[in-house]
């Protein structure tokens, strides 16, 4: 039985991580939020679930280090710098980070990527998410995975081609570019919707979330998945076998 702690268990999204890792026949080493102490969690855990915020990142990541665990980051909004904090514990810890833990959002970027590649640049790319009115991130970490992966099957970078938030005269739509689209508003737990159009014909691919059990359950079958595995960053799709 594995020992699995919570950064971030007093929000809903923790409180669904307990359920699932009792779900799974798991041990929940515990939990902490703002105050807590990252580092005592993951000297009691084999593993540890981060969804917490940004700011708290870096102080989990050294926890997870210096208690030699793994650890799956599952907290949206992060920047280049975020980013760079979770290639530099890769070197010494296992490093999960996604901004879904969803099984069924890991498949339809993969979905998304295999269009994406296979399609020229005459289908153009639009991605399409809504969430409640409490999440303060747009485009959603979701939305941006699925950009990530419609940018790397046409062999492009994202940052670079981009379009989000249209409004007023903005032009012709330019050629190759990834639109984004984010709503708010309701208990929504999250929608994703990627569209392929040609002049004559569409393709849709999408992803409705009942609730947020679906990210619970994947986050702890990545946990599982990472204990014992050597140093590195791993991903979603490596957990499917994709």
């Amino acid at each position: 039985m594995a020992r699995i702690g919570i950064i971030g268990s007093e929000g809903r999204m923790g409180h669904a991580l307990g359920e699932a890792i009792a779900a799974a026949g798991e041990a929940h080493a515990g939990g902490i939020d703002v105050g807590g102490d990252p580092l005592a969690l993951a000297k009691a855990s084999d593993a540890l679930l981060d969804f917490s915020s940004p700011r708290a990142l870096e102080a989990n990541l050294d926890a997870a280090m210096a208690a030699g665990v793994p650890i799956v980051v599952g907290t949206t909004g992060l920047e280049e710098r975020h980013h760079w904090l979770c290639d530099h514990a890769a070197e010494k810890i296992a490093v999960l980070q996604t901004g879904n833990t969803s099984l069924g959002v890991t498949l339809l970027a993969h979905l998304v990527r295999e269009a994406a590649s296979r399609l020229g640049e005459e289908w153009d790319i639009e991605i399409i998410e809504t969430h409640h009115r409490r999440k303060v991130d747009a485009p959603s970490g979701t939305a941006l995975l699925l950009g990530e992966a419609a940018a790397a099957g046409r062999g492009i970078a994202l940052a670079e081609n981009s379009v989000r938030g249209r409004d007023g005269i903005t032009g012709a739509r330019v050629a190759g570019t990834i639109g984004f689209a984010s709503l708010r508003g309701g208990e929504v737990a999250g929608d994703h919707t990627v569209q392929f159009l040609s002049d004559y014909e569409h393709i849709t691919l999408s992803h409705h979330a009942e609730n947020r059990m679906i990210f619970a359950q994947g986050a702890v079958k990545a946990a599982q998945w990472l204990i014992g595995k050597g140093a590195g960053r791993y991903t979603m799709p490596e957990v499917l076998d994709l």
